[in-house]
Formats: C-alpha cells, sequence, structure tokens
C-alpha cells in the first residue's frame, strides 16, 4: 500500500514558510519527546537501550520466568533508499526480502521481569539507480548484521512463574532497553548499496505501556547512536549523527488471545558527513502501520504486520509487510 499525497512544483513563500514551520516542529518534537524518554536511562547508567524505523508493539509486555522464544520471519520492502547529498546516486529504487531467525529468554533482575534477544538477518537486494548520471543495477544477497538487545521492566511487571503469572494483570509497565548493531555481515567498500553497515550502532530506549481494560496504550522513545563508517564507497569515511524515534501503539486484545494494534512512528536527525562535509540529508519521516498476533496452540503463534512511509524529507519511503511465527517453551509450559 503507497499512500500518495499532492505536489506541485510551484511553491508560494507562504506555503514555504508552513513547509519550513512544520518540518522544524516535527524534527523538535521527535528529538524532544526521545530524549525526555530516554533522558532518564541514560542519566541513571543502568540498562540504557529495532532500528529508527522500526515497529515494535508490546515491547515491554510481561511473560514468566524461563520462558523461551524462538521466532522465524519473512518480510518484504519496497521503496526509496536514502543517500548523502554528496554521493552521485540519484532516483533510486529497492526491493529487499528479509528472513529473519531470533531467540529470547526471560530472566529476572531486582525483582523484575527482563529479556535478552538476539536477531540474525538474512537479506536479498535488488534494486536499480543512477549513479554518476548512469543508470545501474545492484542484485546481492548474504547475512545482514545481527542485534543484540536487553529489556528490563523497571516497574509493573514483576518477576513471576508461570503458576503466578495466571494471575497477573497488567496496569503501568515502564521498561527499558539497549539494543546493539554489530558489523557481522558481508561489505563491500566499492558499492554504495551493500547489505551491511560496516559499523556499530547503540540505541538506548525507555517504554510506557498502560492497559485500560481489553485496550493498551504505549509509547517508546530512542536515540540511536553510530560509529563511523571508515571504509564507506572507495575508502571515504562516513558519519551520522544521532537519529531520535518515538513511536506510539493503540493495542486491542480479544478475550481469544488474539490482538491487533495501530501503530505510528517518527524519526528525526542522522544528518550525515562524509570526510567532514556535512550532507543535506536530515531526517524527518513518520511511517503508519498495523500489526495482527493470533495464538494457534499453547507453544505456536503467528503475527502479521505491515507499515508505509507517509511523510519524508529525504525521499526514502518505502512499504513494509511480513509474517513471523513464534515457538514458545520453558517456565513450566
Amino acid at each position: 500500500m503507497t499512500l500518495a499525497f499532492p505536489s506541485s512544483n510551484r511553491i508560494t513563500p507562504l506555503a514555504g514558510f508552513a513547509r519550513q514551520s512544520w518540518q522544524g516542529f516535527s524534527l523538535r518534537l521527535c528529538r524532544a519527546m526521545a530524549l525526555l524518554l530516554t533522558g532518564t536511562v541514560l542519566a541513571v547508567g543502568t540498562i540504557s537501550a529495532a532500528y529508527a524505523q522500526d515497529i515494535e508493539p508490546r515491547a515491554y509486555s510481561n511473560a514468566p520466568i524461563g520462558m523461551n522464544f524462538l521466532i522465524a520471519g519473512y518480510a518484504y520492502t519496497q521503496g526509496a533508499v536514502p543517500f548523502g547529498a554528496s554521493l552521485p546516486v540519484k532516483n533510486a529504487q529497492l526491493d529487499t526480502s528479509n528472513a529473519v531467525l531470533a531467540y529470547a529468554r526471560v530472566f529476572e533482575l531486582w525483582g523484575q521481569s527482563g529479556k535478552f534477544d538476539a536477531i540474525v538477518p538474512y537479506s536479498w537486494y535488488s534494486g536499480t539507480a543512477e549513479v554518476a548520471g548512469q543508470p545501474a543495477e545492484r542484485i546481492v544477497n548474504g547475512l545482514a548484521d545481527s542485534r543484540f538487545r536487553v529489556s528490563l521492566n523497571l516497574y509493573g511487571a514483576p518477576a513471576l512463574s508461570l503458576k503466578e503469572f495466571r494471575d497477573y494483570e497488567q496496569d503501568l509497565i515502564v521498561g527499558a532497553s539497549l539494543q546493539v548493531s554489530a558489523p557481522t555481515s558481508q561489505y563491500d567498500s566499492s558499492r554504495v548499496v551493500n547489505i551491511g553497515t560496516n559499523r556499530w550502532f547503540f540505541k538506548p530506549e525507555l517504554g510506557i505501556s498502560k492497559a485500560l481494560g481489553q485496550w493498551t496504550l504505549e509509547m517508546q522513545g530512542a536515540a540511536t547512536f553510530f560509529t563511523d563508517n571508515k571504509d564507506f564507497f572507495g575508502g571515504n569515511t562516513r558519519s551520522q549523527a544521532p537519529l531520535y524515534s518515538l513511536q506510539g501503539h493503540v493495542i486491542y486484545g480479544f478475550r481469544s488471545g488474539i490482538w491487533a494494534s495501530l501503530d505510528a512512528t517518527c524519526f528525526a536527525g542522522g544528518r550525515t558527513t562524509l570526510n567532514g562535509t556535512l550532507s543535506n540529508d536530515l531526517q524527518q519521516n513518520w511511517r503508519l502501520g498495523g500489526t495482527l498476533a493470533f495464538p494457534v496452540d499453547v507453544h505456536n503463534s503467528v503475527k502479521l504486520y505491515a507499515s508505509s512511509g507517509v511523510s519524508a524529507r529525504t525521499g526514502n519511503n518505502y512499504d513494509l509487510i511480513g509474517i513471523a511465527w513464534q515457538y514458545r517453551w520453558g517456565a513450566g509450559l
């Protein structure tokens, strides 16, 4: 699904001022809200915390201690890819297929529940672009950068056995996480488009989840910090400023165990520098999506999800659709 908006090459001074004002407000809103939510985590120096464009409902829900999860999934994306303004790449369109294998385990820390998860993706990229004014095609596949995350529910999600968990009812949960992405995938510095990024990122995040009967309202704020890629496209050094993100979810849980959510995220910042020269690629993007999850039996469940870019300053909107299967065991289940 692609959402289109009318556009015009004729912009009056008033319209230009309005657009600049909205872009400035959007950037300040995302950055301020993300800093407000993540500042507490960074300040106390505890576990401080999915990339900014990820949309993940129920990231800080409670689960019995000792529960294990094995997840296998597939996602397809189609759309534009952003490049630094200093690079000779224009009109890039990329189709990607992504297979994911992940493992997660729930543990106890300080009387609250926590979670460790590891994600290993495998990606297929194909697409076209204009490089230095000439058409070019890129087809590549391989392992993508692996990700590891530690999450801790700071309030409202006590560590419970499976028997105790049956009587648990959520009210307010406050949680924090730290996700790290390691440059473990293939990388070719002679190519602009790569599966790997040849750098690390660190993403502290703070999340809030409030249950209201069968409804749950959630908000997550994060800031993603990147190390430099010192071998970018022919041996250049590419740096990136922090990328701030804010996502919200409205979730409805059916008594059958099925749940559905409407999801939204905005992210701003992330301006890049190539060999010390600042690029004109500040990001101010919004995405909307939806998620539907349903149990198959006591051990298995399936999740369907989709999202689409609705606004992007840098022209890097894309559409995504995916499916994930989850198997859970342990904790006496």
